[in-house]
């Protein structure tokens, strides 16, 4: 299989896959969950067995957001709900206690606007500092030019898990950014596998048809590449099958944050790779312009 010699392929696929998701970015941003937008938290344990799905169900008789429900002990929940006044908190906890029956009621907390919107920043800033880091890292260890095709595919593959969960309208919180994190992970470590094949064969044989090389050195990596990605999908899938609801939001991220990764990791990276250096070798050999004097 070809991987570079039909790159225009990939480039226009990716494309295809990412201005949606940009559109519906832009036009309708994205569903931030209670850990970006604020909330009430609460942690409440019942004195008979709840089941979570029925205690999703009542809360949502006292709110229009869906909250995020985790069972911490037997009959202990931590609960987090859209911003909830004195009187809206107060008519939730009757409503539990008469569906439910007694509880103890261990933490009730607010968290503003104010403190989501420093998440939602910190969350931003996070992203930014891994690709500055990895662009540094592997511009040190191995050039510039692997640097630049080994990170644009990572922010590509970022914009298709953001613009699938816009299109989709799904909840995004600080798992969905664990959840980049651990993606961008994935996919750097599977293109670093690639290129420093391409630089053991750049060493053996040298870089005159250097397309060919970076096909080569896809090729003989795309076995360990395939392996990898099948491990991982017999944990995502049936995590995001089985899985509570707070895991799957979480999951789905990464799936496709896998599939993504596998494929700039395979058909991108080493294309861009190509590109730059042709690029660069052009810049170099250009003639340097001289002002003649009439």
């Amino acid at each position: 299989m070809q991987f570079v010699q039909k790159r225009k392929i990939w480039y226009i696929i990716s494309l295809a896959v990412i201005i949606p998701g940009l559109i519906s970015l832009f036009l309708s941003g994205l569903n931030l969950g209670i850990d970006f937008t604020g909330g009430n938290i609460l942690q409440m344990k019942f004195e008979q067995p709840v089941e979570m799905a029925e205690l999703r169900e009542g809360i949502m008789e006292y709110t229009d957001q869906t909250p995020a429900i985790q069972e911490t002990a037997d009959n202990e929940y931590y609960i987090r709900v859209s911003v909830l006044d004195t009187t809206a908190s107060s008519q939730l906890l009757t409503g539990l206690e008469e569906k439910f029956g007694p509880y103890e009621l261990t933490q009730n907390e607010l968290i503003g606007p104010v403190m989501g919107k420093e998440l939602a920043t910190n969350a931003i800033l996070a992203l930014l500092i891994a690709f500055a880091l990895m662009l540094v890292y592997i511009a040190f260890r191995f050039e510039l030019h692997f640097a630049i095709a080994a990170v644009v595919p990572l922010i590509h593959d970022v914009l298709i898990v953001i613009g699938v969960f816009s299109l989709l309208k799904l909840e995004v919180d600080s798992t969905f950014v664990a959840a980049v994190l651990t993606v961008i992970g994935y996919s750097i470590n599977n293109t670093i596998v690639v290129f420093d094949r391409v630089r053991e064969n750049i060493k053996y044989h040298g870089s005159n048809d250097f397309p060919n090389l970076v096909d080569d050195s896809i090729r003989q990596t795309l076995t360990r590449s395939i392996n990898t990605v099948l491990a991982v999908l017999f944990l995502l899938v049936p995590l995001l099958l089985f899985g509570g609801d707070t895991t799957k939001n979480f999951s789905l991220a990464v799936l496709i944050g896998l599939v993504a990764g596998t494929y700039s990791s395979m058909f991108i990276a080493g294309s861009l790779l190509v590109d730059v250096k042709a690029m660069a070798r052009n810049k170099k050999n250009q003639p340097v312009k001289t002002n003649k004097k009439k």
